[in-house]
């Protein structure tokens, strides 16, 4: 199997040629994206994140690294934090996070040490993706934790979202050179 079929497959399964069914996932996410639109409203970069356990959203989040001036403030870390105090636990055992775009490496780590069941995310990020990209925190062997990755769901309407907003911030900059001439 080559291309975008393989890379919906879990590791363990690529092998076996068995698909995975991502169709349950896909609600999650449209709550993801919508919450990443919200974002992308308000000046940051469209990422969001929910929070399901047992069938039951948790917390919703998007990125708030520009509103909150806070480094930290990724959808994902703001969607555990929310969920944890739901919870009343940091111990995620039971729950999936989905998120838009791959997780970073500050993110896979929480992830990681929150003890997330599964990741379910969007679109791959070639410049800081630390689930399957550039490293792969999450099914590292030598972590107390191992979670389960399903990349590529929606991925297509994740990372348009992103280029639409990337190409919505540079715009200005390309009038203003235009304009200069």
């Amino acid at each position: 199997m080559r291309g975008l079929t393989m890379s919906l497959l879990r590791p363990a399964e690529a092998e076996l040629d068995m698909p995975v069914d991502l169709a349950p996932a896909e609600a999650p996410m449209r709550l993801a994206l919508q919450s990443a639109e919200q974002a992308g409203r308000s000046g940051e970069v469209p990422v969001g994140a929910v929070v399901v356990v047992r069938g039951q959203v948790v917390a919703v989040a998007h990125n708030q690294r520009e509103c909150l001036n806070d480094p930290t403030a990724h959808a994902e870390i703001i969607a555990m934090r929310a969920a944890a105090a739901a919870l009343g636990s940091w111990r995620l055992v039971d729950a999936d996070l989905y998120v838009t775009m791959e997780p970073c490496p500050m993110c896979a780590g929480a992830v990681v040490n929150a003890r997330v069941r599964r990741l379910f995310y969007g679109c791959d990020d070639p410049k800081a993706g630390a689930v399957r990209t550039l490293f792969r925190l999450l099914d590292d062997a030598r972590l107390n934790h191992q979670v389960e990755v399903f990349p590529g769901v929606l991925a297509a309407e994740s990372s348009a979202l992103l280029k639409s907003f990337f190409m919505r911030l540079r715009r200005p900059a390309a009038d203003l050179r235009v304009a200069q001439r």
